[in-house]
């Protein structure tokens, strides 16, 4: 990723911005500037034609309940907790019997629980000071055939009648966290109208995009989110008056450096495409482990923690990257665990000797 980014170069473009009566639309980017002032200078002080307008009702599925990785990208995201510091608070409010088992891959419940998802869904609204869902879909987190050993993480009953108010923040705001995926799992979900309209002005196209929600659903349960503002009422032929034209300037951006957020989910895919549909497992280690990989990488100096901005980037050091210079090309990739899942359930079945593993 570092190698990635270092060879990549940004490039400034310019797009061409109209204000028509409301409407806020863009052209394409120019990656000449004195291409954009002319079309800017072409449109000022003219009309722009409403050339076409779609619609299209578009829906959001509710999310799935957490297991752990999927809670420590959530965690390092809206909290910046590392994926250790999220699974040592989960360790303790299990400890502490309010949330089930931590270590575990499934974001689902099995079929039999899903008489009791009513009163978890009851104990989460409490948790978060909120109103539970008006209908409670709880046939949306009940799947047996995904489930393997551990069921998704929830909030147990006991946390309904505990005070936790005494626990500590780290504890407190996951325990939140879990109890919010909860509820945003069983609700309706999100619908809303996304309106594309294509306007005509001084011979170029512009586009301009907004939202009307239809239903909230289950992003009622989202902190305030940045949304496209609702379009006015449209109709093609229609002439509106263009009171601004100005050129806007960008830059290309290089690919990001992984946060832990990032990272998790590379590690939860890599080499999955590549590796036996009957491993027992894909991706570079296991939600127990995870945290842990990190950890060694940042404690054996190969890999630093930076700030920029919010968020904390993890940067390779100058001594993991020339380890990953000098290993050979088998060593560095994910096929390698893929191989040796694979080669160690043939010893498991009895079908490779543990020698010829070796």
């Amino acid at each position: 990723r570092e190698a990635e980014i270092g060879a990549f170069r940004a490039e400034p473009f310019y797009t061409v911005q109209l204000d028509c009566g409301g409407v806020s639309a863009v052209s394409e980017k120019f990656k000449d500037k004195a291409a954009a002032m002319q079309l800017a200078d072409a449109c000022a002080g003219q009309t722009a034609v409403v050339k076409c307008v779609k619609q299209k009702d578009q829906t959001e599925k509710p999310p799935a309940l957490y297991d752990l990785t999927t809670l420590q990208r959530d965690a390092n995201r809206i909290l910046g907790y590392t994926a250790q510091q999220t699974l040592d608070y989960l360790q303790a409010l299990y400890e502490k019997k309010l949330c089930t088992y931590p270590r575990t891959d499934a974001r689902y419940l099995t079929d039999d629980t899903q008489s009791s998802v009513a009163s978890y869904v009851a104990v989460a609204a409490e948790l978060c000071e909120t109103p539970q869902p008006e209908a409670i879909h709880a046939e949306q987190v009940c799947n047996s055939k995904k489930v393997s050993d551990h069921h998704a993480i929830l909030p147990t009953a006991s946390a309904g009648k505990a005070d936790t108010s005494v626990l500590p923040l780290g504890e407190r705001e996951i325990l939140r966290l879990v109890a919010g995926q909860l509820l945003r799992a069983v609700s309706d979900a999100h619908r809303y109208a996304e309106t594309t309209v294509t306007l005509e002005c001084g011979g170029t196209e512009f586009t301009a995009k907004g939202k009307t929600v239809l239903d909230t659903g289950w992003k009622q349960y989202l902190a305030q989110e940045k949304q496209d503002a609702a379009l006015p009422e449209l109709s093609e032929g229609q002439v509106l008056d263009c009171t601004e034209a100005a050129v806007k300037e960008g830059k290309t951006a290089p690919p990001k450096h992984y946060t832990e957020d990032t990272l998790l989910s590379a590690m939860e895919t890599a080499g999955k495409d590549d590796t036996p549909e009957d491993a027992e497992r894909k991706g570079l280690g296991t939600p127990a482990t995870r945290a842990a990989i990190i950890e060694k990488l940042v404690a054996t100096g190969f890999v630093e923690r930076k700030r920029a901005k919010k968020a904390v980037s993890l940067v390779p050091a100058h001594t993991g990257v020339s380890l990953i210079t000098v290993l050979p090309e088998q060593l560095q990739s994910p096929l390698l665990t893929a191989e040796w899942e694979y080669r160690l359930q043939q010893v498991e079945r009895g079908e490779l000797s543990p020698d010829e593993f070796m």
